[in-house]
């Protein structure tokens, strides 16, 4: 080992110091993962109210790549392929599957680490069965949002409780599956994002300073439920809303595709007033995301890492926030499917260099080769994207997502996007170049045969496990419509109640 100097640099505006250490050659990863977090809400994306001041400069230190997308926007299936680098054709989930272990055979990002000599710790969500998996970490952290039906208490649950707080983390009555939203209820410290950044900022100091280290931050917001700290809040009170656009082809629900309709079906009536506070609340807690995101940067500076550390901020899927009348996500629009994806190399790696856009198709598969790459460790035969820091470029990007009524598909070009939703045979075709937001059903213009021929040509290439009985001689033909009726849900899903007593002592728990 060498000792090498380091010159730290500082995001408070400070002159940069410099400190002598002994390193390794190998650099450290940081992996930050955040959940629902749309592409497009970033400062640096020209977003004109979202305030994000950290992962700004963070792309202005390296290179953001505005057309990321999650390939299956919905957390179980994304984070499979975050952590093995492969589709939902190999993985095994296009779905949502609770109980499904991870894919055999199939290095993870983490064992993959460990396996070339780095320390691998892992802080938040994993969001994988059993919970307690450690899919190749020496260690994780654990917080899973409170699903007590998988049996272990997770180590955020003991946090509270050891703080006397036990079972109070879901008592502001807030729905991990719904837009209403009040201030958090507990002190500042007991916020799970503020719990998540100590957490990550302890495991970096007590890191082995002989090893180079992968650290995988996974924050749970700002999925709902929308409980930010009051600061935060305070922060959106004076914004001026408009309302949340829709396109043309969206403006009568009853002309929606199918799985729309049965989409919409789930969500509370709101009205102005709550769609602004929503909204309020879920940009505090990504600001506040942002916020701390500086006390673990701090303490890669204060530890002597900084220069010697590769970031890579992502997340699982967005959200639709009220867009073209849509919540939450597993749907193909932007403000679903695009992610944020910004990467700061280390030292002066100029594979990565500064202040870049990269507009080239990347997906989630992509972030697990780019990060082997780029710490010099061998990429696995097992994995279907392609580093980011390469040469290579792909001309489209397949997305899917369910196998029952609501299922949808995409195809993604550098200019366009096809969404296929199979009940009713519904095709959308969208000009991101001349309509970025997807306000005009371009799939009936005859200017557009062309390109929508292609593209369904292309889909129909990548359907498989069932999908090829929504093809007939070569066109697509998709299922018979369905009527849309609305159901009663009596299970109130997503909702949370007290945890507290803990899950082995209580008369009984229901999933």
């Amino acid at each position: 080992m060498n000792e090498y100097t380091v010159n730290l640099y500082s995001l408070g505006g400070e002159s940069q110091s410099q400190l002598r250490r002994p390193m390794t050659e190998s650099p450290n990863i940081l992996l930050v993962c955040s959940d629902h977090w749309p592409g497009r809400l970033l400062g640096c994306a020209g977003h004109p109210i979202i305030q994000t001041p950290t992962l700004d400069r963070l792309a202005q230190n390296g290179v953001r790549f505005p057309n990321a997308y999650s390939e299956c926007p919905v957390c179980i299936p994304a984070r499979r392929t975050l952590m093995t680098g492969t589709t939902c054709r190999r993985h095994g989930d296009r779905v949502f599957g609770t109980n499904l272990e991870m894919p055999s055979g199939i290095p993870t990002l983490a064992q993959t680490f460990r396996d070339a000599g780095y320390q691998a710790c892992a802080v938040g969500k994993l969001h994988v069965y059993p919970q307690r998996d450690r899919i190749g970490f020496d260690d994780v952290i654990l917080c899973e949002e409170g699903r007590v039906q998988f049996g272990p208490v997770d180590d955020y649950e003991l946090f509270l409780g050891d703080h006397g707080y036990a079972g109070k983390q879901f008592s502001h009555g807030m729905c991990n599956n719904d837009y209403l939203a009040r201030p958090w209820h507990l002190p500042e410290e007991t916020h799970v994002t503020n719990w998540l950044t100590e957490q990550m900022c302890r495991t970096i100091i007590r890191r082995d300073p002989k090893r180079p280290a992968f650290w995988y931050l996974s924050y749970s917001h700002p999925h709902p439920p929308l409980a930010p700290l009051r600061d935060y809040l305070e922060m959106y009170r004076d914004v001026a809303w408009e309302r949340p656009e829709s396109g043309h082809w969206a403006r009568d629900p009853s002309t929606w595709p199918y799985a729309l309709q049965a989409r919409r079906s789930r969500d509370l009536p709101m009205n102005d007033a709550q769609v602004n506070y929503a909204r309020a609340a879920f940009y505090a807690l990504c600001t506040h995301i942002d916020h701390q995101l500086r006390v673990v940067l701090g303490t890669l500076r204060e530890n002597g890492l900084a220069d010697n550390t590769i970031i890579l901020f992502t997340s699982d899927h967005g959200d639709m926030l009220g867009k073209h009348g849509q919540w939450a996500k597993r749907l193909f629009y932007e403000e679903s499917a695009n992610v944020p994806l910004i990467l700061s190399g280390a030292g002066n790696d100029e594979r990565v260099g500064g202040n870049r856009l990269d507009t080239r198709l990347a997906g989630w598969q992509d972030i697990m080769p780019t990060l082997l790459d780029l710490a010099g460790v061998p990429i696995p035969e097992t994995v279907e994207g392609n580093s980011l820091v390469s040469e290579k470029r792909r001309d489209t990007l397949y997305g899917e997502v369910g196998e029952d009524a609501t299922a949808t598909r995409m195809i993604r070009t550098d200019r366009y996007k096809l969404i296929y939703y199979p009940v009713g045979n519904r095709i959308q075709l969208f000009d991101l170049d001349d309509d970025p937001g997807e306000l005009h059903n371009l799939s009936s213009s005859s200017d557009h045969a062309s390109v929508r021929e292609e593209l369904e040509k292309k889909l129909i290439g990548e359907l498989y496990g069932g999908d090829e009985s929504w093809v007939s001689e070569d066109c697509l033909v998709g299922l018979p419509a369905q009527d849309f009726s609305l159901s009663i849900d009596h299970s109130f899903s997503g909702q949370r109640g007290t945890h507290w007593p803990a899950p082995g002592e209580a008369p009984l728990w229901i999933p």
